[in-house]
């Protein structure tokens, strides 16, 4: 047999094992409520955190900035792809992270990815928490450096790795989820930043679960950091969860944002986002720090599922944050306990390996300021009847 006579086989083991992947055609546009095949569904499962995605004021930017700068930007940022609209909105998430500078990214995966690999090379070493965002560690590889991978928020770990290359002349970076995407967990970013300072490293933070979430304004685990920018010298963001529109930026000095322009493979071969999306990014941005009604209202439902989840003795994770992952152990138990849910009329999809540890299959579940106490409520007793 001919090696790629052998992928039906393939598909059909990764089905029989409960890995096989099904995409669900949406017929609405994203929200609280999802049509799918016809019939809504209660979405549990977005990362549209903030309920922006189809804000009236960021819809109708959309609209304005087609009119003004069409819907293609024709050619990557070093070619003639950098609008002013995208200009505008660099300065502004700058100004929102407290950074120099920022480039934006068509996505936050190729934001993740090319900046490790413009960063990094063949000798430097890279050390990532083991539940990092696939980005991050495909950035690592794509670098050629060497990969270490600590154990999650251990940083006793991550300070015996670090130490045992103290006098190595090589770059040394320390790579992290601000929020973690698939268990909601925060990392302690003031221990993180200060062992690898200690080491001479430098360190960089995604937030794309973080920024919109978490701090004074929505500004994410960095919010109250007296000098972030000298702590964490590489900041990354996306736009497409809690700002609800699409692509991912970098933030730090203005060297390095030179040098992803230079470098960064991702950012240089790349068309440049639409415009309009950029200026629709600019509304939603200031609706974000703005609002601060969303980040208390995510708080409150977060609270309420938990303490209910509690009451019916479900396993969570130790999670403060809208992303709530119920474990279920099994690829087949989270396969059903999903089915089960959308026929009761909720939207939550199985995650399952290799998105997550053999062993560790889940429901993630999700709030967004779009719900409401008695959808959370609604969501509970479904849950209870599902594993009953």
């Amino acid at each position: 047999m001919a090696p790629f006579d052998r992928i039906p086989a393939e598909l059909q083991q990764r089905e029989q094992q409960g890995l096989y992947r099904r995409r669900r055609v949406i017929q609405s546009p994203q929200g609280r409520e999802l049509v799918v095949d016809g019939r809504k569904l209660l979405n549990f499962c977005s990362n549209d955190y903030l309920g922006l995605a189809s804000d009236a004021r960021v819809r109708q930017a959309f609209v304005a900035g087609v009119g003004a700068w069409g819907v293609g930007s024709g050619a990557s940022h070093l070619i003639c792809g950098h609008s002013q609209v995208h200009h505008e909105l660099e300065t502004a998430l700058a100004e929102f992270c407290g950074r120099e500078r920022s480039l934006l990214f068509a996505t936050g995966y190729a934001a993740n990815m090319g900046t490790v690999d413009a960063l990094l090379g063949r000798g430097d070493q890279v050390f990532e928490d083991r539940l990092n965002h696939a980005s991050l560690l495909d950035g690592a590889r794509l670098s050629g450096a060497r990969l270490q991978r600590y154990r999650h928020r251990d940083l006793d770990d991550l300070e015996a790795r670090l130490r045992r290359h103290n006098g190595d002349t090589a770059r040394r970076l320390v790579v992290t989820d601000g929020t973690f995407s698939m268990d909601g967990t925060v990392c302690d970013i003031t221990a993180t930043a200060a062992t690898a300072r200690a080491h001479g490293a430098w360190l960089m933070l995604d937030e794309a679960h973080s920024l919109g979430v978490l701090g004074h304004g929505g500004r994410g685990l960095l919010a109250d950091a007296a000098d972030a920018q000298a702590d964490v010298q590489v900041l990354v963001g996306t736009l497409g969860k809690a700002f609800g529109t699409q692509g991912g930026f970098v933030a730090g000095t203005a060297e390095l944002v030179e040098l992803l322009i230079q470098t960064a493979r991702t950012y240089i071969y790349s068309t440049a986002l639409p415009a309009a999306v950029a200026a629709a990014t600019l509304m939603s941005l200031q609706l974000a720090e703005r609002e601060e009604w969303r980040r208390e209202k995510l708080r409150e439902l977060t609270q309420q599922f938990r303490a209910g989840a509690r009451r019916l003795g479900l396993d969570l994770v130790d999670s403060h944050t809208p992303i709530q992952p119920l474990l279920l152990g099994s690829e087949q138990a989270a396969l059903q306990l999903s089915a089960r849910l959308e026929s009761a009329g909720f939207m939550i999809s199985a995650i399952r390996p290799p998105t997550v540890p053999a062993g560790t299959s889940r429901l993630r579940i999700t709030l967004t300021a779009n719900h409401t106490p008695s959808d959370v409520a609604a969501l509970l007793q479904a849950l209870d009847e599902a594993r009953a």
